[in-house]
């Protein structure tokens, strides 16, 4: 169709890096651990940063100047602190408003996440697709640009659902909601049009896949539910062509957050199975 994917959601090529890359992975919370993941697996021995700035959290609550300032701020803060590579922005919302500010403040690449909208359209047979978004990302002109870029003929049903970040929050922290409200939230996605049914729902925000098995079980049918990581990662594979993946132990890991408040012994075990052994809170606080 002659659009990419990422356009205006990356920068340049990386130079040629003789070390380790260093690579800062950010989220409001702990959606962009869906991101790190697919990372991980794609470069086992780069060192990663995972900053979630959940003093914020949810992102959608600020309105848009609000929101560009903050995450500006606290990535100053980040980057002085940490020194990465590369940025990885993983949080749709972020990338869609704050991207173009970070570019203009910072010499650095960053690699932003978008709805997995082509994905979606390419796996469809009944065309009838399903872009499950934050209310924030439904309201995005650059949601509306995807869905208007890729759809063609495919018809796309675009949910924004108040409730799902949240709840993959809670999802981690080992309090999960009840399997009533989670059903609520997703039902809007089933669209059932002249004996055919939505069979590609495209994940608009990283909080969602954390919640993938428990949609499945959830569904009236199924679908193919469209992670975006695996296409931030191919991203970060192309900017890191020309860096090589040394051999040995993978680097440390560390997991970063603005507020101050103690991660529950669930969250600290599933941070662990992540590789993320040290947890660190209260970083980059704002006034």
């Amino acid at each position: 169709m002659g659009v990419d994917l990422f356009a205006g959601l990356t920068n340049a090529a990386l130079p040629p890096l003789d070390r380790t890359p260093r690579i800062l992975v950010f989220d409001s919370g702990l959606g962009g651990l869906t991101v790190l993941a697919e990372l991980v697996a794609t470069f086992p021995y780069a060192a990663y940063v995972y900053a979630a700035d959940d003093a914020a959290f949810p992102y959608g609550a600020l309105s848009p100047e609000r929101l560009v300032a903050r995450i500006v701020t606290v990535m100053e803060r980040l980057i002085d602190r940490e020194a990465p590579d590369l940025v990885v922005i993983a949080c749709n919302t972020a990338s869609t408003l704050a991207l173009p500010a970070l570019r203009a403040r910072f010499a650095l690449p960053f690699v932003g996440t978008v709805p997995a909208v082509k994905p979606a359209v390419a796996a469809t047979r009944s065309g009838l697709v399903t872009v499950l978004a934050t209310p924030g990302a439904a309201r995005s002109e650059h949601t509306h640009a995807m869905i208007d870029a890729f759809a063609g003929s495919v018809k796309v049903t675009l949910v924004g659902a108040p409730n799902l970040a949240a709840f993959a929050e809670a999802e981690l922290r080992g309090a999960p909601i009840d399997d009533g409200a989670l059903a609520a939230e997703i039902a809007p996605c089933f669209v059932e049009e002249d004996g055919r049914r939505t069979d590609a729902v495209a994940l608009a925000c990283t909080h969602f896949p954390l919640l993938t098995r428990r949609f499945r079980g959830l569904s009236p049918w199924d679908v193919a539910w469209i992670d975006p990581a695996p296409a931030v990662a191919r991203r970060v594979a192309a900017l890191l062509s020309a860096s090589p993946m040394p051999a040995g132990p993978p680097a440390e890991r560390r997991a970063l957050f603005t507020s101050n408040r103690t991660a529950p012994s669930p969250l600290v075990c599933a941070l662990a199975a992540r590789g993320l052994t040290t947890i660190e809170a209260g970083v980059s606080p704002l006034d």
